[in-house]
């Protein structure tokens, strides 16, 4: 595909998405109505000075304007992902999918051994953390606070901060992590 119409369906979406017009646009990022028109349509070639204000108008990363989004389905198998473990070897972390210019989150499997424990220091200004447990029973410790999770619940909450993960059952916990970088 064509630079100009990577950048003209991204721009639309962006634009779209937020429910803006052309004219809240243009006074979002200083860009005429016009040439926002004629970027959209693909009928310019903009400067990066003007992919530029437009990114920092809707406040993306200048990429989301330019990379052209996968058009094929990606197929991750658990095979391919890299394990990760903490000092205790009791803490196993598969990683599906990194975070990316067009990605802003981080989807990880996790497998905790029995009657065992994983601290997190915490992660980036603002980030969220999503768990689903697909086995077991997860002990989670945030912010004072401990929440019990059995198969099948989920959970959000601010992983900025400390947490601590605990499996206190005789059997393997499993789960799903999405740590989300708004």
């Amino acid at each position: 595909m064509v630079l100009n119409d990577i950048i003209a369906k991204n721009l639309k979406k962006l634009r779209t998405d937020r429910n803006l017009s052309l004219g809240q646009l243009s006074d979002l990022c200083s860009v005429s109505k016009v040439m926002l028109s004629q970027i959209e349509k693909g009928e310019t070639n903009p400067t990066i000075n003007t992919i530029w204000k437009i990114a920092n108008g809707l406040k993306v990363p200048y990429t989301k304007l330019i990379d052209e989004a996968p058009n094929n389905a990606v197929i991750v198998r658990k095979s391919e992902c890299t394990e990760q473990m903490n000092e205790a070897a009791n803490y196993r972390v598969f990683c599906y999918f990194k975070s990316s210019p067009t990605r802003n989150f981080e989807m990880f499997r996790v497998e905790l051994d029995p009657h065992s424990s994983n601290e997190s220091i915490g992660h980036s200004e603002k980030s969220q953390e999503y768990i689903y447990v697909t086995s077991g029973e997860l002990i989670l410790n945030t912010k004072g606070k401990e929440y019990i999770l059995l198969e099948g619940d989920s959970i959000y909450f601010d992983s900025s901060v400390h947490h601590t993960y605990s499996n206190q059952q005789d059997y393997l916990l499993t789960f799903v992590v999405i740590n989300y970088y708004p």
